[in-house]
């Protein structure tokens, strides 16, 4: 999972007074948004420049951040003057999340990477390769980034992102000249919306129709799987979660998970809860709702269902675990045990829904291979 990284990224924004003149006037731009679906950012492009507005960095962020990114010999207007600006294309990058890799794969702007906090979370094999050969510095922790090493790399940008907006890390990165960009990706909560951060990546190389592209394929497959899944006659019941350190955790009603159950056509037992984060529930409340589920989700913790009797032996009890219907995502990992879903999953909804609906309702994908999820074996 990511890694909590709090960030300070205050942007001065100058405020005139009294009377403009025409010409500033006329350089106000105008441009329109071409995110769709994301509700963190929107893409702006005027005739030289173009403007990214990230508005939703965290929870309930109050801050709203603005970037100006121009090509060589392209006039910022004056109204823009004020906001960071990062000349485009971008040669070299640092990201900070390993969400963010996926976006890279799939511009083909993996040798951009220079550095990556604990790389060792990092999953890709494409970056792998490239940290085997000493290509990607390694940049310490999220809260506590190697800043020496980081100036040295002189990236163009650094992509962070964060859970508030104090983190004196990056402000000091700021200080020290480096351009860094808020992400909000993971604060997304509809499946499109987070995939459509691509777009992001995609300005920042200069390459938004080829992330375009990509995206509408990832869009296209989400739509026709839902459509599929509408064909089902039944709703298996699902549970999720499992016990950590003496709580139930499972996903809330509005959450990114509990959304794609309902694409799917599963009924979730906690979907009708408020609320995008996580429930926090005793094993005793779990088990009077959800004894007799049809399905369960589990958080990947276990490796087979006999681990998770070790640890518990009161899942015995549950109907699904009786019945081998207990599903993980756990078999995908990186080189180093990091987890191949928490990376790729976000940046490739359709892939999810597909699994999804696999286990929920076989008889629609006969021929399709799940790729994530598995069903624990005995």
């Amino acid at each position: 999972m990511k890694s909590c990284i709090r960030l300070l990224g205050l942007l001065v924004l100058i405020v005139g007074f009294g009377c403009q003149s025409d010409r500033s006037r006329s350089e106000r731009p105008q441009g329109q948004n071409t995110v769709r679906y994301a509700t963190g950012f929107t893409l702006q492009n005027y005739q030289d420049v173009t403007v990214i507005t990230v508005k939703n960095p965290w929870p309930e962020a109050r801050q709203t951040y603005r970037y100006v990114l121009y090509k060589k010999g392209a006039r910022i207007p004056d109204s823009l003057q004020q906001l960071p600006a990062i000349r485009i294309p971008i040669q070299k990058i640092v990201v900070t999340s390993t969400t963010h890799i996926p976006s890279l794969e799939m511009l083909k702007k993996v040798p951009s990477l220079v550095g990556f906090p604990q790389l060792h979370y990092i999953s890709s094999t494409q970056v792998q390769a490239r940290i085997a050969k000493g290509k990607i510095a390694e940049l310490g922790k999220n809260q506590t980034l190697n800043i020496e090493r980081l100036i040295t790399l002189q990236p163009d940008v650094v992509i962070g992102y964060g859970i508030d907006n104090h983190n004196p890390t990056l402000d000091n990165l700021q200080s020290s000249g480096i351009k860094v960009l808020l992400n909000g990706d993971w604060n997304e909560q509809n499946p499109l919306g987070r995939a459509e951060w691509i777009k992001f990546f995609g300005a920042l190389y200069d390459e938004q129709a080829k992330a375009a592209q990509v995206f509408t394929k990832i869009e296209k497959d989400y739509l026709n799987t839902k459509r599929i899944a509408t064909r089902a006659r039944y709703k298996p019941t699902v549970m999720a979660g499992d016990v950590f350190e003496g709580q139930w955790y499972l996903p809330k009603g509005d959450s990114w998970g509990s959304l794609l159950l309902k694409e799917a056509q599963g009924q979730y037992l906690w979907g009708a809860t408020k609320g995008t984060g996580s429930l926090a529930l005793s094993f005793e409340t779990v088990f009077e709702k959800a004894q007799n589920a049809d399905l369960w989700i589990t958080s990947g913790q276990f490796q087979t269902l006999r681990d998770m009797a070790a640890q518990n032996p009161h899942y015995r009890q549950f109907k699904a675990f009786q019945n081998q219907k207990v599903y993980s995502f756990h078999r995908k990992k990186g080189k180093n045990s990091g987890s191949l879903y928490y990376e790729l999953a976000p940046n490739r909804p359709e892939l999810v829904l597909k699994d999804l609906v696999k286990i929920l309702h076989p008889e629609l994908l006969p021929s399709y291979q799940p790729y994530f999820f598995m069903p624990l074996q005995p």
